[in-house]
């Protein structure tokens, strides 16, 4: 099922994934350069032994980093964003995080090191692999034969998304589900029930900036309020899910029913306010477009604020889907940012022409009117009726 609210949010985080992933935010413990350059013991040949090593190494890596991420409180943030639909489609495949910040994973790659798989094929491969993890995003494909044996397919991961008490936390493997056969987290789809998608926490916003961080929050709360030292240390990194006992006593959090009925989280919007939001959708994404064309040819600290600029759209946008008043000051910031850095640029816009400023001036102008005329779309009453049944 496709939802207009919930297809936006999938592509506006993954907008907003992109643009945050181009400007190499991030810590790196260890880099499979390194390990490849120091640890190698002998060298594979030829090419084609090299690359099939490097698949399997990159997959069981893959494993791995995936169930860690599932697995671990601190490490749920990275990932919560994935799972944060509670539709199973190829738009959800988009939902990908902002706030993985911390990479490890070339630890996992030390066998390939140890042969000498030269780091450029997995430059090659990494883009590939995950490209390879889209397509069973569907509940349109039902089971594949002798496929379902060996690789992740749309019945293994509808599993995975699924929050029912016998699916939940299986089926990690992102190509060859072989893994989850050895390790012992293979379940796969019962003709008998139905999966529920979704988080056990659900989300209730289609805002990704926010989806991105509500956990690690949720954890800082969690740490700050309990009394006891040891738990304030120890919350980061036990299973995910887990609270300190005082903690989930004083401060409840709803948890979804996995097995019965689901309510969808789902505001009422017009087609007006749907058809202008898909607009800046796509406006959002022609900014991340000319984002990627100008990076590298333009000052790191205006490529920042316009990334800046872009993530703030993609909040705005958002917000506004989820018929939040201070949207309209969201948005108002954004168009300050922009006539900033297009005063700062001498009125061009990171090298476009007058004639695309000009454009740019009068989206600015329909903005604003725009958001005088949706300021009476948020007085309407807000109806969330849409309620889905399962059954066992």
């Amino acid at each position: 099922m496709n939802r207009p609210a919930d297809l936006i949010s999938s592509l506006s985080s993954g907008i907003a994934n992109i643009t945050k992933d181009s400007l190499k935010i991030g810590i790196v413990l260890v880099s499979y350069s390194w390990l490849a350059e120091h640890l190698i013991i002998y060298k594979l040949e030829p090419v084609w032994a090299a690359v099939i090593v490097a698949f399997i190494v990159q997959d069981f890596a893959g494993y791995w980093m995936h169930r860690l991420n599932h697995r671990v409180n601190i490490f749920w943030n990275r990932h919560v964003i994935h799972h944060s639909s509670q539709e199973f489609n190829l738009s959800c495949a988009l939902r990908q995080s902002i706030s993985e910040t911390l990479h490890f994973s070339a630890i996992l790659m030390i066998p390939a090191a140890l042969l000498g798989v030269p780091a450029s094929i997995f430059i090659i491969l990494g883009p590939v692999h995950l490209f390879m993890q889209f397509w069973y995003h569907t509940q349109l494909i039902d089971r594949m034969g002798w496929l379902e044996k060996i690789i992740v397919t749309p019945s293994h991961h509808r599993v995975h998304h699924a929050i029912n008490h016998k699916y939940l936390d299986k089926n990690y493997g992102q190509i060859l589900i072989i893994w989850d056969k050895m390790f012992g987290s293979f379940q796969e789809e019962l003709r008998h029930e139905k999966p529920v998608y979704g988080i056990l926490r659900p989300a209730n916003t289609w805002n990704p900036i926010i989806i991105n961080f509500k956990h690690l929050w949720q954890l800082m709360l969690d740490a700050f309020h309990t009394k006891r030292f040891w738990d304030k240390i120890r919350i980061w990194f036990m299973p995910t899910g887990w609270r300190p006992n005082d903690v989930k006593i004083n401060f409840p959090i709803y948890t979804a029913n996995t097995s019965y009925k689901q309510k969808k989280y789902n505001t009422n919007l017009s087609k007006t306010f749907l058809i202008w939001s898909f607009i800046q959708l796509n406006i959002g994404g022609a900014f991340m477009i000319h984002f990627f064309t100008v990076l590298k040819s333009t000052d790191m600290n205006l490529n920042y604020l316009y990334a800046t600029l872009i993530m703030i759209h993609i909040f705005s946008l958002t917000s506004a889907l989820d018929r939040k008043k201070y949207f309209i000051g969201v948005e108002i910031i954004k168009l300050f940012l922009g006539f900033s850095l297009l005063y700062y640029q001498n009125f061009y816009w990171f090298g476009l022409s007058q004639g695309h400023v000009f454009s740019l001036s009068i989206y600015a102008i329909i903005s604003l009117i725009m958001i005088r005329f949706f300021h009476y779309e948020l007085k309407k009453p807000n109806n969330q009726s849409l309620v889905k049944f399962h059954t066992d």
